[in-house]
């Protein structure tokens, strides 16, 4: 489903991801460990199209990323991991937005549909900017899944969160992959994160990717 091949990104003469080459298959929940300035961030931003690689390629789906970069985006959900949402807008609007410039013809069905699935629903009417961190990221994870996804890309998805908002977030990654059949991407430096949700693992040092396997 996700596939790099010597996939590198300089800057000047500072190479922060250095030929690193991924297989992710499926309907797996990857998860791409990391200390903080490994190389994380800057390779999710090659996937999500929005950083050009320096060299070497990525595919979704079959799909060159730098090629096809509109056609990738149809196909990505993404979570940066400080997301950002319109405060005096509510839940509704905000999604409604997000809706539109996806494409969606129907969006009103799409939001009342993901809304049920995150359990959040009865925040349909609330201000963005009268929300916990923990239902920022519900609301983040909502705009990310509207049009339904083959991959969902996330950054530091629990970062900030009390156990409690970390529990839910983890709860709603395994049922968006287990009842969509959606492929995840994680990028997180907690190895407990790995560990409790993904099925598969990478591991990124200085740039370099040390290892990508599956966990079973």
């Amino acid at each position: 489903m996700l596939t790099t091949h010597q996939l590198t990104r300089k800057y000047q003469n500072f190479t922060a991801v250095d030929g690193i080459d991924l297989d992710i298959r499926e309907g797996s929940i990857f998860g791409f460990l990391g200390h903080n300035g490994a190389g994380k961030t800057t390779t999710l931003s090659m996937l999500t199209t929005l950083l050009k690689p320096t060299s070497g390629s990525a595919e979704i789906d079959g799909i060159d990323v730098v090629k096809h970069s509109l056609k990738v985006r149809e196909m990505i959900g993404y979570l940066p991991e400080n997301v950002r949402l319109y405060g005096e807008l509510t839940v509704a609007e905000n999604l409604m937005f997000f809706g539109k410039l996806s494409g969606l013809r129907h969006p009103e069905e799409n939001i009342k549909e993901v809304l049920k699935m995150l359990a959040f629903s009865e925040w349909t009417k609330a201000k963005v900017k009268t929300l916990s961190k923990g239902m920022l990221q519900r609301v983040g994870i909502a705009q990310a899944i509207l049009h339904h996804p083959k991959v969902l890309i996330l950054d530091e998805p629990t970062s900030g969160l009390d156990p409690q908002g970390t529990l839910d977030i983890r709860n709603i990654l395994i049922r968006i992959n287990a009842e969509w059949g959606t492929t995840v991407f994680m990028n997180t430096h907690l190895l407990s994160e790995v560990t409790k949700i993904c099925t598969d693992v990478g591991i990124i040092s200085h740039g370099k990717l040390l290892t990508a396997e599956p966990l079973s």
